[in-house]
């Protein structure tokens, strides 16, 4: 029976050069009778798929691989094996996966194809995302082959800040795309799933290069230094505002959702500063944005005598159902003298993606492709598009209170 020996993979990574992801995956492919391995890693921009620099000689040379058009590209978009026969054996193609988040493709050929070795292949490539999770930490090289081109520094500065694009689990997944992916300077989100509460962000810091990811930094910093104390939504969103305000003295600006998920109820809590309202996609439609209050951007309070005590809204989510976060970059793209992207557009496109049962992460791939293409594939200002979908509760388990989660009336 042909399958992935755990033990031996790790022993064979624990001291290894953290370069060296092609060549350990290409060792353990061997023990199933794999070879050609190509370790291929998605670039910023999600277009093309990049190949690690292959150390030993490949009976195929390893090149970029377009995600729309190539074999590589439709398992990184399907995220299911794929195979091939071809002289000397079948090619296969999976998945390489960072816990939730799509990194590439492994590429290898098997002399047959049966059902263990698509496992032990599958298995190979989640193997391959751990180790590039892991290893990243020590070698620029995986975000140097990430790069069809060079990041500008706020760009750098800014996918720093991000955390992965993909999360899933039971209850919910998350996805979210940020462009133009190699020049991107303001726009940002965070996220974290604490036990049953799901706290999302959302930033847009005003201008664009140093000084908005300068911007960005501050705000992403005091919103994770706030959440990770169990403040309030109200106190994190007024603490934000506080920073850039004292930081500085009113000469800049962020605006920015803030949401907080029950994942055992599907209730939700959020505020608005300034910032374009979430869309709310249920039974495969979108059927509009939510309202809360907004205050004014963070940064701004003390020039608009905006009141500290932010107001919140709530919605209770039907499992199954999503909500659409969104930049202003999405619904103001344009060319000149052209209408913009516009929020009919999105719904339109979130509800037709939806409808058609495709998973977060492609949604919003799509979505960010469209404005891309609304906007002849040059963004004056940053588009951010994250999905978020609630499941619902894990089978079996009684929801319980609303408050007991840690979600209250004053947030």
């Amino acid at each position: 029976m042909t399958s992935l020996d755990l033990g031996v993979a790790l022993r064979a990574a624990q001291r290894a050069d953290p370069g060296s992801i092609a060549d350990i995956v290409e060792s353990v492919a061997s023990a199933f009778g794999a070879t050609d391995v190509v370790v291929y890693l998605i670039d910023f921009g999600q277009a093309t798929l990049e190949p690690l620099p292959d150390r030993r000689s490949h009976a195929e040379v390893p090149q970029s691989e377009p995600v729309a058009t190539t074999m590589a590209g439709r398992t990184f978009i399907d995220q299911q094996a794929i195979s091939v026969e071809r002289p000397g054996g079948q090619r296969v193609w999976v998945p390489i996966v960072e816990g939730s988040d799509r990194t590439g493709v492994l590429a290898l050929t098997v002399p047959e194809v049966t059902q263990d070795v698509i496992r032990a292949s599958e298995e190979l490539g989640l193997f391959a995302g751990y180790l590039i999770a892991t290893q990243a930490r020590f070698t620029d090289l995986y975000n140097l082959r990430r790069r069809r081109r060079s990041l500008s520094p706020a760009a750098s500065m800014q996918w720093d800040l991000l955390p992965p694009l993909v999360l899933k689990t039971q209850r919910m997944t998350v996805a979210g795309v940020v462009e133009p992916a190699y020049d991107v300077g303001g726009d940002c989100f965070d996220y974290a799933l604490n036990d049953t509460v799901f706290d999302m962000a959302m930033f847009d810091p005003m201008g664009h290069g140093i000084r908005s990811a300068l911007i960005a930094s501050l705000v992403v910093g005091s919103y994770r230094h706030d959440r990770r104390e169990n403040h309030s939504l109200k106190r994190i969103h007024a603490n934000l505002e506080e920073a850039l305000t004292r930081q500085f003295q009113g000469s800049v600006f962020a605006t920015g959702l803030l949401a907080r998920i029950d994942l055992e109820t599907g209730g939700m809590t959020w505020t608005n500063a300034g910032h374009p309202p979430p869309i709310l996609i249920r039974g495969g439609t979108a059927l509009g944005e939510l309202h809360c209050a907004p205050t004014a951007p963070w940064g701004l309070a003390a020039i608009t005598d905006t009141v500290a005590d932010p107001p919140t809204a709530t919605e209770t989510l039907e499992p199954g159902d999503s909500i659409l976060f969104y930049t202003d970059g999405v619904v103001e793209a344009h060319l000149p003298g052209q209408e913009h992207f516009g929020v009919d557009r999105l719904v339109d496109l979130a509800t037709r993606h939806a409808s058609d049962q495709l998973e977060p992460e492609e949604i919003v791939r799509h979505l960010v492709r469209s404005v891309l293409d609304h906007q002849g594939d040059k963004l004056p200002d940053d588009a951010t598009v994250v999905l978020f979908r609630w499941n619902g509760p894990l089978p079996g388990v009684p929801p319980t209170d609303f408050i007991r989660s840690g979600v209250s009336d004053d947030m």
